[in-house]
Parts: C-alpha cells; sequence; structure tokens
C-alpha cells in the first residue's frame, strides 16, 4: 500500500471522500469486496461521461467497463491527491474515451434521449413539468454538442457530473485557473446559443 495515504484523510461535506479512500486502502490490502463497493459507488458516474461523450450506449458499456478492469489492475499504485478517488476513474475512462475516439476515428455526438435516461434523478424533472423540461434538455444538450470538444468536456464534467474545478483540472490534464475560463467561454457560448425563452 502507497506511503502518502493519511491515517486521517480529511472529510468533504458528506464524507464520500474519507469513504471512498477507505475503500481504496482496503482494496489496495487485497480486499476485493472494497473495490466491488467502489465499482458500485462510481459506476454511473463514470457511465454517464462516457456515454455523454460517446452518444453511443453499447461503446459506453464497453468502456466503463474497461474502466474498471484497468482500475482493478492499477488500484496498488493510487496515492491520495486530496480529492474524491471519483475523479481517478473519470481519468481512466477520459483516457479510454480518447484512445477510442482517435483508433475509431469516431466523432462525438451525444445522443439527447441516452444521455438524459443516465441523467441524475436530481436533474430529473417532475411528471408536471416533463414535456417542458425534456424539450429544454434536448435543446440544451443539442447546443453542448455544438461547442468545441474541450468546452463539452468542461461541461460534462462539472454540470453533468458535478465535479469540482480542482477534479475537473485533474482530469483534463489543466490547472483550475484554465478550467475556470474554459467554463467561463462555454457558459457565455452556450447562452449566445440557446434560445431567447431558455436563457
Amino acid at each position: 500500500m502507497p506511503d502518502d495515504l493519511p491515517d486521517d484523510l480529511p472529510d468533504d461535506d458528506d464524507g464520500t471522500k474519507a469513504e471512498g479512500w477507505a475503500l481504496v486502502r482496503a482494496a489496495q490490502d487485497g480486499d476485493t469486496e472494497a473495490f466491488g463497493q467502489l465499482f458500485d459507488r462510481y459506476h454511473d458516474t463514470v457511465f454517464r461521461f462516457v456515454l455523454f461523450r460517446l452518444g453511443d450506449r453499447p461503446a459506453a458499456e464497453d468502456l466503463t467497463q474497461e474502466t474498471f478492469v484497468r482500475a482493478y489492475r492499477r488500484i496498488t499504485s493510487v496515492s491520495y491527491q486530496g480529492r474524491d478517488i471519483g475523479a481517478w476513474f473519470v481519468t481512466i475512462a477520459r483516457n479510454l474515451v480518447l484512445d477510442h475516439v482517435k483508433s475509431s476515428r469516431y466523432r462525438l455526438e451525444s445522443s439527447t434521449a441516452e444521455v438524459a435516461d443516465v441523467a441524475p434523478s436530481s436533474f430529473r424533472p417532475g411528471p408536471e413539468s416533463e414535456v417542458i423540461a425534456g424539450a429544454t434538455h434536448a435543446e440544451l444538450l443539442r447546443c453542448v454538442a455544438r461547442l468545441g470538444d474541450d468546452q463539452q468536456e468542461c461541461i460534462a464534467l462539472r454540470f453533468l457530473q458535478g465535479l469540482s474545478v480542482a477534479e475537473t483540472a485533474e482530469i483534463m490534464g489543466r490547472n483550475e485557473g484554465a478550467v475556470k475560463a474554459l467554463q467561463h467561454r462555454a457558459v457565455r457560448r452556450l447562452a449566445q446559443l440557446l434560445p431567447e425563452g431558455l436563457r
């Protein structure tokens, strides 16, 4: 087990960071059930990220599975970076998506229906506003798809995945200032692309 994992991990507001790293520590000690709990905890986050980037459910399922296979093989090499372990899983997924796109010359598109299917429940509208919210969501995703690749990824990580600026910066291989600037430009561009009534 790496020596750089502190004994008393700093806790975030709801304790998820400390719990995640405790599971990592157990998995590094050979506890396969702990890795299974990591899988259960982060599978949906990774899957939503990959599906948003590819827009292809079967490919997203395959790359999500490959993400966790690679993570399992490398679990002993991960070290505490002060962030939630979920950022590490998404980084692996991001690299797999980039490899997939390069190898197959795959064009990044998103299927609004499929992305909406896997949106976190907190983002799903109630029955009374489902039609309006569905149309708004579809239009928003259509506009996001018109952004550049970096802006799309930033929006997906920050707003669809709910990652912090620091976690987004780590995944994208940029500093936090660059991510804030990228996010600002993406949001400004979205404001220009969205129809007047949705701004």
